[in-house]
């Protein structure tokens, strides 16, 4: 079964080829989305920026989920009938905190590996792959941080997001040193990734980025 894995350097909403692209991913377009996101005040105001994209392609059935205050249970029970799954972006740890090594991991993953698309946005992107690395920007403790599990939907890779805009490839190049992962990705807050497989397909936006023999390389 072939995996989907979108990728995004900053917050929503999709790019043009990729909300397209994750649409026609999707096995089954009668069954909901699911938007995994941390509660904050105000938070339906903001979903238009995740389903707008989506919606231009005819995809207009959501399950909204906020994090922590859904519970577990229902969480899990929309996954299980999602065609595709959503991850927001915001405060890192709080996204490691509420998905990673719980239950809710277990039917994320499943649902990647069954072929529904998944789509990450900043922190999204962050709790992707086995290791999560969070840039020192990231935190309130200025701390770089990468001892954190992810989710483990992409093996063997390392992703800095925001990463122009926070002027990042300090942070992206002690990642490199720190974990020898095979690649490794910055990706500024208008660039989409498409992961099939496990391997990079696509690239949409100007601004995605790795490091190979030690030099910086623009992708895109």
């Amino acid at each position: 079964m072939d995996t989907h894995l979108f990728l995004f350097g900053g917050g929503p909403p999709f790019t043009n080829k990729m909300a397209k692209l994750f649409v026609e991913k999707l096995k089954d377009k009668s069954v909901p989305i699911s938007i995994l996101f941390v509660d904050r005040e105000g938070w339906e105001n903001y979903m238009p920026k995740y389903t707008s994209a989506l919606e231009e392609y005819n995809m207009n059935d959501f399950h909204l989920l906020p994090l922590s205050t859904t519970p577990i249970e229902q969480v899990m029970n929309c996954l299980r009938i999602s065609s595709g799954i959503i991850i927001g972006g915001g405060d890192t740890n709080a996204y490691a905190d509420y998905l990673v090594e719980t239950p809710i991991a277990i039917s994320i993953k499943d649902r990647f590996q069954e072929g529904a698309p998944v789509a990450g946005f900043s922190a999204g992107a962050l709790i992707s792959p086995n290791i999560c690395v969070i840039s020192p920007k990231d935190n309130p403790q200025n701390e770089f941080q990468y001892r954190r599990k992810g989710l483990g939907l992409i093996e063997d890779h390392l992703f800095a997001v925001h990463f122009s805009e926070w002027n990042d490839e300090d942070h992206l190049r002690n990642a490199v040193n720190k974990i020898k992962a095979a690649s490794n990705y910055g990706i500024d807050e208008k660039a989409g990734t498409y992961f099939l497989n496990g391997d990079l397909d696509s690239i949409e936006g100007n601004g995605v980025y790795s490091i190979k023999n030690d030099v910086l390389v623009k992708l895109s």
